[in-house]
């Protein structure tokens, strides 16, 4: 799969919720996410732009395990990349196996991330513990299908949506290992 995703910073979180409800967006879900970032042994995720992650998902009294891979960056509008990721029973056995073949925890990022849907759009609200607000809009393709459009799209939104500033490349992963430089 491919992933084309685009995030802003915003002002406010009601202020974009009101706009995402004018639009006719639908609220589906409200999340807390807890991401546990590895670096390989073998390259410096940091340098190849790759991510290695361990996310746990609590929603009410259900909780959700997945790990994911992604792929570096394939271009230099929008986090565009491949993005493999499958459901597993166990965080800290996942954890324990990644650490002893060599894998080193870089740091977690903890958020609370309110989902919408909009046509073939995911949006999410994230507050993620540490940096301002932000918003993403992402859309998901099958492996070959072409991209370009679905950035346009996605950046039309945000102009829909009143942001055409404010948009970072940079995972919140990066965002937090920055500002503790």
């Amino acid at each position: 799969m491919i992933e084309v995703e685009v995030k802003a910073k915003i002002n406010s979180f009601e202020e974009m919720e009101e706009r995402l409800t004018e639009i006719g967006a639908e609220k589906t879900k409200k999340e807390f996410q807890e991401d546990i970032y590895f670096n390989s042994p073998v390259v410096d995720f940091a340098e190849t732009d790759e991510a290695l992650r361990i996310r746990t998902t609590k929603e009410n009294n259900k909780t959700n395990i997945f790990m994911t891979y992604k792929g570096p960056k394939i271009d230099s509008k929008s986090k565009t990349r491949k993005e493999i990721e499958m459901g597993i029973e166990d965080s800290e056995k996942c954890a324990d196996i990644f650490e002893e073949i060599g894998f080193k925890k870089v740091r977690a990022v903890r958020k609370n991330r309110q989902y919408f849907e909009y046509e073939n759009f995911e949006i999410s609200l994230d507050d993620i513990e540490g940096l301002e607000p932000y918003m993403e809009i992402e859309i998901a393709l099958n492996d070959g299908e072409d991209y370009s459009e679905a950035q346009n799209r996605i950046f039309k939104l945000f102009e829909r949506l009143g942001i055409t500033d404010g948009f970072e490349r940079t995972s919140y992963l990066e965002l937090l290992e920055n500002l503790y430089k």
